[in-house]
């Protein structure tokens, strides 16, 4: 979060007036004297987020839209795995992204090339992406005709963790080539994840990984997390990843659906 990594609201791009950030600068390394302003700095950051992530789950939830919040380290085959799940349900489902990046708009790019709507946010020297953020971005994505939305978080596995954005799922991305033990080294982004997809598993004939370890690690951070073993580059493991995604996106049409009746 903003108060670990140092990121301010200038970093990220955007301005946060009357939308619950603190206007204070948040830096770390302040004197052990600041610690109780530090705390209070960061419970303004997460309480107004929160209040603009809410804003969004009712957004979503009228649209009858699924989102999920992709979070990973950089290089861990995310856009790769994004381009190939749009790639796979086109004609079946109506998708669209919002990217996070701090600079460049590359992997946006690759997306629309996909052919599905996509709006790029740029963080700057911002870690992470924000419900202000994305509250932006889908204003300019036609919502009424989507039933799922996929938000491409910045490359960490820190900050991403504890920023709400108003997703049904956060779902981390970990490759075979990053080692088993970073469910351990990033528990708070594991144990905020739902889903876990262990990607590029096509390489593990020449890698020293064990899966089972790793899998291990991850379900003693989050005992309840779902695993996916799988390769975006060959298609191995992605059957159970879409029909996972179908089942979750029928539950949330069943939500609506039954909200509407009910009314």
């Amino acid at each position: 979060m903003c108060t670990t990594c140092g990121c301010t609201s200038h970093d990220h791009g955007h301005h946060h007036h009357g939308d619950g950030h603190d206007k204070r600068d948040h830096h770390h390394g302040e004197p052990a004297t600041q610690g109780r302003e530090t705390i209070a700095v960061e419970t303004d950051i997460l309480a107004g987020n929160n209040r603009l992530a809410a804003g969004n789950r009712h957004l979503f939830r009228e649209k009858g839209l699924f989102v999920l919040n992709l979070v990973s380290s950089p290089g861990s085959g995310k856009t790769t795995l994004l381009e190939r799940t749009l790639t796979d349900l086109a004609g079946t489902s109506r998708c669209a992204v919002i990217e996070g990046d701090q600079q460049t708009d590359n992997d946006a790019r690759r997306i629309a090339a996909t052919g599905v709507p996509v709006k790029q946010i740029n963080t700057g020297a911002g870690c992470h992406l924000d419900a202000h953020m994305v509250a932006h971005a889908v204003e300019e994505l036609p919502l009424n005709e989507l039933e799922i939305l996929f938000i491409e978080n910045v490359g960490n596995l820190v900050c991403p963790a504890a920023f709400d954005l108003g997703e049904h799922h956060k779902v981390v991305v970990l490759s075979v080539t990053e080692g088993e033990d970073k469910p351990l080294k990033y528990p708070q982004m594991f144990h905020a994840a739902d889903v876990m997809l262990l990607n590029k598993v096509d390489l593990l004939p020449h890698l020293d990984f064990d899966v089972e370890r790793c899998c291990e690690f991850a379900r003693r951070v989050s005992p309840g997390i779902r695993i996916f073993q799988l390769s975006s580059r060959t298609g191995a493991g992605m059957d159970a990843w879409y029909g996972w995604l179908g089942e979750r996106r029928a539950e949330v049409i069943e939500k609506v659906t039954g909200a509407v009746t009910n009314r």
